[in-house]
């Protein structure tokens, strides 16, 4: 099942509210406006687990995340579950009350009939003083399908018996102070400040200035009611569309960023589940791919409407991928599309010691990443050796690369395998690529030059564009595999087509500026690049051993 969660270290599902909550949604909440409006709720393992993980806590009782992200594919129900949240967060025990012994009981207030058993060492739960439930909205005619559903649960769900609740189409007004309101870009400007939970849906439409800086202020917001109210705020979606730089898009970047090191503090749960599917005309691989995605949701899922949706020629199957897949795709000048990216990548191939490889590099000093990838010479096969970045946030204030480290990863990779080739770029690194070759020059078997071994300008545009096309070809025609190690996948999506005059077709960033580095592309493209012209010389067949002669 392809799924990406990302959670705190200590996390512990047995030190939650989330259980608790379970109960008290699915006896208080029904379903909102649609098909099945007024039955009850019953959450599957899959969303009963994402709303444990909404509500754990650390050992002393503090929230362990200030926000949830979850994707899922369009018509999965994630509007439903973030009312059954704001319903929760305005009118259940939705915050720590300290450390149950065993056999305490929360009964409603209101006399209706909930009962929850705590048992020995469970969170106990409280109501928020005066809550401020926010459900923001893209549009401004439009309340939002999450209001709305808070709305319908007022009026004729088990929750229309709480007294003291007013419910208006614009506001609500809880019990003993706080609100629930719907909001919009325009709105969210002129008030704020008192919010305790947020609810952002399907935030691959926050796409405009006006949304983000909505989405900015909002969360903002919070922060005044942080330390005793124990603010967080959800985020709903299905999967952005590249480049458009969608509220989304940075939440997923920064998931990458936790995964793999580059953020520090985090308190972001995230929760992403997509289908993989390489070949959309291949039926059964997109029947098995929408399974995938949907997960348990496919319960109420028309499964062979979906697929008519997909072989319909009117449809962009890019945006089929995005709704019903929930899978990343590429924006419409990226050098290599994701589909195909992903069908190359075999983490299972390993690359023993002293296997035959090339290695390519790209440098730079400051805000660009300094990049070292090598690739087999036998199967074409790309890995990651090391990749140098700009840390994100405040730690990233006059950072510069470890020049010593990536000079020790190059003596390790000279170490560890048989180098027979290495491209380098030594724009910025030109003393260490004369090092290099001092040191490994004499044994490349394949040379760039035959004075400068190492030394492969990427600023030739000829021989920069035959090289490009090499990888690109080889990834189309699934020739070449990669170890998918996700910073150099990230690295390689980001790349964009740019025109080099009449020569062809390079790469570059999708603007000068952009934080979205492609320099692992760049030494991929030249490890693959020293690779070819290894095969050339025939250094891809497999070495003879010499047989002992006995007289």
């Amino acid at each position: 099942m392809p799924r990406t969660l990302v959670r705190a270290p200590d996390h512990d599902r047995a030190r939650s509210l989330g259980w608790l909550a379970l109960e008290w949604m699915e006896f208080f909440t029904v379903h909102g406006p649609g098909d099945v409006q007024g039955e009850p709720v019953q959450h599957g393992d899959e969303f009963a687990g994402f709303v444990v993980d909404c509500y754990a806590l650390s050992a002393t009782g503090r929230r362990a995340y200030d926000s949830a992200f979850l994707s899922r594919p369009k018509g999965c129900d994630k509007s439903g579950l973030g009312s059954r949240f704001g319903l929760f967060e305005a009118l259940g025990p939705c915050r720590f009350a300290g450390w149950a012994e065993g056999g305490e009981v929360y009964a409603d207030p209101w006399g209706l009939g909930f009962e929850y058993v705590y048992e020995p060492g469970e969170p106990m739960g409280r109501p928020v003083t005066v809550p401020y439930i926010r459900c923001m909205a893209t549009e401004e005619d439009q309340t939002g399908n999450v209001f709305d559903s808070i709305y319908y649960n007022l009026i004729h769900g088990p929750l229309a018996q709480v007294p003291g609740v007013d419910v208006g189409l614009t506001r609500i007004l809880l019990p003993g102070g706080g609100e629930i309101t719907p909001s919009t870009a325009s709105s969210a400007s002129k008030d704020g400040g008192k919010e305790t939970f947020v609810v952002f849906d399907e935030t691959h439409l926050y796409v405009t200035p006006e949304l983000r800086r909505m989405y900015a202020t909002v969360t903002r917001n919070l922060r005044k009611r942080k330390r005793i109210a124990g603010t967080w705020y959800l985020e709903t979606t299905t999967m952005f569309a590249p480049g458009e730089e969608s509220v989304a898009e940075a939440t997923y970047e920064l998931a990458e960023a936790i995964v793999q090191g580059r953020a520090r503090r985090h308190r972001l749960l995230y929760d992403h589940r997509w289908g993989e599917c390489e070949d959309l005309s291949a039926e059964d691989q997109l029947r098995a791919a929408i399974l995938e995605a949907f997960g348990e949701a496919i319960a109420w899922i028309d499964l062979d409407g979906i697929v008519d949706e997909f072989y319909d020629p009117r449809t962009d199957p890019a945006d089929s991928r995005r709704y019903f897949l929930n899978a990343r795709t590429s924006a419409s000048d990226a050098w290599v599309a994701a589909e195909q990216w992903s069908a190359c990548a075999d983490p299972t191939k390993i690359v023993a010691d002293g296997d035959r490889i090339t290695l390519g590099f790209d440098g730079s000093v400051r805000d660009d990443s300094t990049a070292l990838v090598g690739c087999r010479v036998s199967d074409g096969h790309l890995f990651l050796i090391g990749c140098w970045e700009k840390p994100a946030g405040p730690q990233g204030e006059g950072w510069q690369v470890d020049r010593q480290a990536v000079d020790a990863a190059v003596d390790v990779a000279m170490e560890r395998w048989q180098v027979v080739g290495f491209y380098a770029d030594p724009a910025h690194w030109q003393d260490y690529v004369d090092r290099w070759q001092e040191r490994y020059g004499a044994r490349m078997r394949v040379r760039a030059t035959q004075a400068r071994p190492l030394e492969w300008w990427t600023n030739r545009p000829t021989a920069m564009v035959r090289a490009l096309e090499r990888l690109h070809d080889a990834v189309a025609g699934t020739q070449a595999t990669h170890d998918g190690d996700s910073v150099l996948t990230r690295h390689v999506l980001n790349a964009r087509r740019r025109l080099a005059g009449k020569v062809g077709v390079t790469i570059g960033k999708e603007h000068p500026k952009s934080t979205r580095k492609i320099d692992a592309a760049m030494a991929a493209t030249l490890a693959y690049e020293c690779r070819a012209d290894a095969v050339a010389i025939g250094l891809a067949r497999p070495r003879r051993r010499r047989r002992a002669t006995g007289f």
